[in-house]
């Protein structure tokens, strides 16, 4: 039987279009391997501060298993993986969707420091956060920078506006056979 370190490394490496270079380039100098989203797994990535909060949300919800969390703190990003879903579209300020022919720098399962780290490591059991359960963290992470940033949105030092009461992120599907959007606002 494998130990769960192995099934996450397994598991996240099976995203690679080459598993074992994946492998060899964790145990590299800078440890970063370059991932495909859309097959096991799309990645919706936040402004770290929304992210946090979110992320706390989350976890403190005992129904909701958590998935792999990512940070970038050089980019000031937070990543959470959600199942493939090709027709998802996500709307908010700040908000980056990578799924199906987008790809992700990810480090090896196990760390835990530095800029590109994880903030809840992949387990390898295909665990992956319902994107129901991450749009309302947002939503509830947006209520409370309202209330904490007053009703003036401010930038941080990324230059992105920061999320204010009236800018919740949502999780937008198309209705109905052959349409291929709902969705009229600008991205």
């Amino acid at each position: 039987m494998r130990s769960r370190s192995n099934q996450a490394v397994e598991w996240l490496a099976a995203a690679a279009t080459d598993p074992r270079a994946c492998k060899r380039q964790w145990h590299a100098d800078n440890g970063t391997a370059v991932l495909a989203a859309g097959r096991f797994w799309d990645v919706l990535s936040v402004p770290e501060e929304l992210g946090l909060l979110a992320l706390d949300v989350l976890l403190r919800n005992p129904r909701q298993e958590p998935g792999p969390t990512l940070c970038d703190f050089a980019a000031h990003r937070v990543g959470f993986f959600l199942p493939p879903d090709p027709d998802s579209r996500w709307v908010g300020t700040g908000i980056r969707y990578a799924g199906r022919g987008a790809w992700i720098a990810a480090p090896p399962p196990n760390r835990v420091t530095g800029f590109l780290r994880w903030l809840v490591p992949p387990d390898g059991s295909g665990t992956l956060y319902l994107p129901t359960a991450v749009e309302l963290a947002l939503q509830e992470a947006t209520g409370l920078l309202a209330t904490l940033l007053g009703p003036v949105a401010s930038r941080p030092p990324d230059g992105t506006v920061a999320a204010t009461g009236t800018d919740r992120p949502t999780h937008r599907r198309p209705c109905g056979p052959g349409v291929p959007n709902n969705d009229s606002s600008p991205e």
